[in-house]
């Protein structure tokens, strides 16, 4: 009888963990060219490259969402003259070619930096998953968590969706020197 329970409880505990295991075993090819697209969107921000930026996504429709941080919300609301002014929305909408243009057009260096980065794929779908942080003239402007939705198209892993959290920084740019 200890043996059956025994079995049972190895089969049951195998059961559960098999999922993770799984999610944790991106296949090697896959994990290297997905994290060469995640420096490429990296380096493409830096040196302004919009033409670059845009071989990345699966198309210029994208989902490109963000959420503001209930913090960031409530100074901004704090930080209104005006009591009663309408409090902003909670999330925003943009697209990969509006944000890379953005950038391209300010003179000033800007950069977004990734850390804890995380890959799961299956071989024809894969998500992104990472804190990073908004760098505008040497000023860490915002920061959160970052996801991307990909597929595996014929001509490589291809930016499906981007959606992401965001906290301003409470502290203000300091004025150019």
């Amino acid at each position: 009888m200890k043996t059956l329970f025994a079995a049972a409880c190895l089969a049951i505990g195998l059961f559960l963990s098999a999922p993770q295991q799984a999610l944790a075993q991106t296949p090697a090819p896959d994990r290297q060219q997905i994290e060469a697209i995640v420096e490429t969107f990296r380096t493409s921000l830096i040196k302004k490259d919009t033409a670059t930026f845009m071989t990345l996504f699966l198309h210029e429709g994208i989902t490109w969402s963000g959420a503001f941080t209930d913090g960031s919300i409530a100074r901004y609301q704090a930080s209104q003259k005006d009591p009663n002014a309408k409090r902003p929305n909670k999330y925003f909408n943009g697209s990969p070619r509006k944000f890379i243009e953005g950038i391209a057009k300010d003179p000033a260096p800007q950069e977004e930096t990734f850390e804890n980065v995380r890959i799961d794929s299956d071989g024809d779908v894969a998500q992104v998953w990472f804190d990073y942080s908004y760098i505008d003239d040497g000023y860490k402007q915002n920061w959160g968590k970052e996801s991307w939705q990909m597929v595996r198209t014929d001509s490589g892993w291809k930016i499906a969706a981007v959606v992401w959290s965001m906290e301003d920084n409470p502290v203000p740019k300091p004025p150019k020197k």
